[in-house]
């Protein structure tokens, strides 16, 4: 269990923080060092609070928590995201996986789950709800399945799966070698890589082909 866990709470009604502040603070590995009431604030506060796991909502003013999710992503803030909301919708849980949300906790078990939560989520691994769970068997089928269709999926290499998520995510050759650290024309080289393995022929297969399957890559 990690020690002194630091936490920034982002939700949009007052009465609701106070209370998951106090849940969390009531453990003594947990530490609550800030407090947001819109999307926009926090991520101000993420860039320099130094927060282990931000706890959000998803439906907040300013930004929402899954655009607080994607520029924490962009700008490779070393905070873990944890989606606390209402929306039990398998559409909002996998849109929350692919932005690499790390947890995904129902408001209506906050008290007796967000605690194991946080520390599983500061330990590195994920968490969803085990309400939700049926969600989760949904994706790694379609994955299967599409493996089984897309054999070569396989063979990838790590780089060339990162590439091909990052396509799945709308972004351009250009966005990616931003966020990757690397040249445009390596970025390119892995696009072709993967069409080529994938048998995607034609200019925009690879892109269409990673936008239809974002969920099961």
């Amino acid at each position: 269990m990690s020690a002194n866990i630091r936490v920034l709470i982002a939700d949009d009604h007052p009465i609701f923080r106070q209370g998951l502040r106090a849940i969390i603070e009531a453990q003594p590995d947990l530490t609550v060092i800030g407090e947001a009431s819109d999307g926009g604030t926090a991520l101000g506060l993420l860039t320099g609070a130094g927060a282990a796991v931000a706890v959000l909502d998803l439906t907040m003013p300013v930004k929402d928590g899954f655009a607080v999710a994607r520029a924490v992503r962009e700008l490779r803030l070393p905070t873990a995201i944890v989606f606390l909301t209402m929306h039990n919708d398998e559409q909002s849980v996998n849109a929350a996986l692919d932005l690499g949300v790390r947890g995904y906790v129902l408001k209506d078990n906050a008290i007796t789950e967000i605690v194991d939560c946080l520390r599983i989520v500061a330990a590195g691994r994920d968490y969803i709800s085990p309400s939700l769970s049926s969600f989760l068997i949904n994706r790694r089928g379609r994955a299967t399945r599409l493996v089984a269709q897309k054999p070569a999926l396989d063979q990838l290499t790590p780089a060339e799966r990162r590439v091909l998520k990052l396509i799945a995510d709308g972004l351009t050759s250009r966005a990616i070698a931003d966020q990757l650290g690397i040249g445009v024309r390596t970025v390119e080289h892995h696009r072709n890589n993967v069409a080529v393995k994938l048998e995607l022929r034609g200019s925009h297969a690879l892109t269409k082909f990673a936008l239809r399957h974002q969920s099961d890559l």
